[in-house]
């Protein structure tokens, strides 16, 4: 059995489904991000109990059908672009219909239906997400970013990034320093 669950988009809310579903009693066998596999049934009162302990969190225990399909849409991209080291160079439309077994389009417009922005939108939002974490840790060039996720040139990630934010990757990057450094002269 699965059950899926809303806004669960780290790590960390990995760590508090699990424990949420050890307090109700419930085992499972294993807990990704937006789902999580059970070996057995769960009781009604054991969903109940389980549904008001997440919603404490901040997550939510998923019925509709249609939404349990979004998250996966989400989760899946969230997972593409937050937690791979470096961005497979395939067509992302081809990756999410084999990923989820559904047709693009399908998937496409319920996403849009739903959320009020296409697929591409949510892409680049997390994609640009991923370049102000990855400009904050300093640990890697603007170009090495661009190729990690799979940006056709450095150009390329820098125009996004400024319609997206307002601000070039450059300016971005200095504001945080200026930030951190009147902090640490506090």
């Amino acid at each position: 059995m699965k059950l899926y669950i809303k806004y669960m988009v780290s790590l960390r809310c990995k760590m508090v489904v699990k424990e949420e579903l050890k307090k109700v009693g419930v085992n499972y066998a294993t807990v990704d991000l937006g789902v999580a596999e059970l070996p057995g049934k769960i009781t009604a009162e054991q969903r109940s109990q389980l549904k008001t302990a997440l919603l404490k969190s901040g997550l939510e225990l998923m019925d509709d059908k249609k939404s349990i399909l979004i998250e996966k849409i989400k989760n899946v991209v969230i997972e593409f672009v937050h937690y791979s080291d470096e961005l497979p160079n395939v067509n992302f439309s081809d990756y999410l219909s084999e990923k989820l077994n559904y047709d693009y389009t399908y998937l496409a417009n319920i996403f849009s239906e739903v959320k009020g922005i296409n697929i591409q939108q949510f892409i680049i939002t997390h994609k640009i997400e991923r370049v102000k974490e990855l400009l904050v840790y300093d640990e890697l060039s603007l170009t090495e970013i661009a190729h990690k996720l799979n940006y056709s040139s450095v150009a390329h990630l820098s125009n996004q990034f400024k319609k997206v934010t307002g601000l070039t990757p450059s300016h971005f990057k200095k504001l945080r320093e200026k930030r951190r450094n009147r902090l640490e002269n506090m």
